[in-house]
């Protein structure tokens, strides 16, 4: 997704909401912008050189949080559009963040181990003075995981002591918080079965399709499988595959884990797609839960789902969700759909701080709770406003962080 887009979706919102020209550019503007090199050795010895960010949107209503990202198509336009995302989509689920982003531009599989932690340690040092519990918390994001997490938290408390607080996302040996690998997907899984039922769609016997089958498409159609909704497209880098009986998920999960395969194409039992089949599909809900700007204007018009639920940051551009939402189809935002992860990070952060943990029960009944109350408060907006649904949470976002911020003070 590019900042163009979010800017867009952004200034639809504050000039609905009449904000002034002075609170609009204060929302617009990335309070921080970090871009350093990052030089490490390889094993044959040469050296490699790759570029990492770090972007800090908006502060006013807590730390600063957001993921990090391996990839090489990794930009400052990128991070800067992502770090917008996470000011918005921590206010909509009220939790006491502000937004960034950060990433490298290197592809993580052309590293060995041994690389990829010398990598992972070199960029920590250069962004540890922008980082910390109570300043600033990464988080894993597109080819980043708790072992990433771990290195990190160990470079940074080299210097600093013992800081478990300044990444989440760690492993649980690590004082990682239980639900937290599943806890992005829950929320696009649970945000799906609560469109689904005001669409007057029973989840039992529901059909969806789902792009991408990393952590979150995974978890999300491993719970609404779970939820008796039935599977019937899938896609990923690899390939696109369709079955119209429904897919065994957790054998097509493990299908995507092999090493071997690493995508769904293959899979036994399937019939290979397209992707312009894939979005064409039959359906009623289609989950995009891989990278942003997949459905254009082009793919907008093929789609017949009547229910999007965004488990990716940015998969939808601005012309193509206006093109959808004037067809009636309803469109469940990132900041929104994706939220449980941040949610997550957030009672992670709260344990390490309290030295105190929940069990997993404890964990998926407050992200519930806590995504619940932002569903059905989006929900009210846009009925109240007669406004869809992105614009609804984008109004309730800029509200928050508007308050915060002219409250602390320009």
């Amino acid at each position: 997704m590019s900042y163009e887009d979010t800017l867009r979706y952004l200034g639809d919102t504050t000039r609905l909401m009449e904000v002034g020209e002075r609170i609009e550019k204060l929302l617009m503007t990335p309070q921080r912008q970090l871009k350093v090199e990052v030089a490490i050795e390889r094993d044959d010895g040469s050296v490699a050189v790759f570029e990492g960010f770090r972007i800090q949107h908006n502060g006013a209503r807590g730390p600063y949080k957001g993921g990090l990202r391996f990839h090489h198509e990794v930009d400052e336009d990128e991070v800067n559009a992502l770090a917008s995302l996470m000011s918005w989509k921590t206010a909509v689920v009220g939790i006491p963040y502000g937004g960034a982003k950060g990433g490298i531009q290197v592809d993580p599989r052309t590293l060995s181990p041994g690389e990829l932690e010398r990598v992972t340690r070199k960029f920590t040092d250069q962004i540890q003075v922008v980082i910390g519990p109570e300043v600033d918390i990464p988080a894993p994001d597109v080819n980043t995981d708790g072992q990433i997490m771990a290195w990190i938290m160990d470079q940074y408390s080299k210097s600093h002591g013992y800081s478990p607080g300044v990444v989440t996302g760690k492993p649980l040996e690590l004082n990682g918080s239980e639900g937290r690998v599943a806890a992005t997907g829950r929320g696009v899984a649970l945000c799906a079965s609560w469109a689904l039922a005001d669409l007057g769609i029973d989840v039992r016997g529901a059909r969806f399709a789902v792009q991408g089958l990393g952590n979150v498409g995974s978890w999300a159609a491993r719970l609404l499988a779970e939820r008796g909704a039935k599977l019937v497209a899938a896609g990923d880098h690899g390939g696109y595959i369709e079955n119209p009986d429904g897919f065994d998920v957790p054998a097509l999960i493990d299908h995507v884990a092999n090493d071997t395969n690493r995508s769904v194409a293959g899979f036994p039992g399937s019939d290979e797609s397209s992707f312009e089949a894939f979005f064409a599909s039959d359906v009623d809900a289609l989950l995009p839960c891989a990278l942003g700007g997949v459905i254009n204007e082009e793919v907008a018009k093929t789609i017949r789902a009547r229910l999007i639920v965004e488990g990716a940051n940015g998969p939808t551009t601005p012309d193509a969700h206006a093109q959808l939402i004037g067809r009636d189809v309803m469109v469940i935002p990132d900041i929104l759909a994706n939220a449980g992860g941040v949610t997550c990070s957030y009672f992670e952060w709260v344990q390490n701080n309290q030295h105190f943990y929940w069990s997993e029960n404890e964990v998926n009944e407050r992200l519930e709770t806590i995504l619940r109350k932002a569903y059905d408060g989006v929900g009210r907006t846009a009925a109240k406003k007669k406004l869809d649904h992105r614009t609804a949470a984008f109004a309730i976002a800029v509200r928050e962080v508007g308050k915060a911020t002219v409250l602390r003070g320009i």
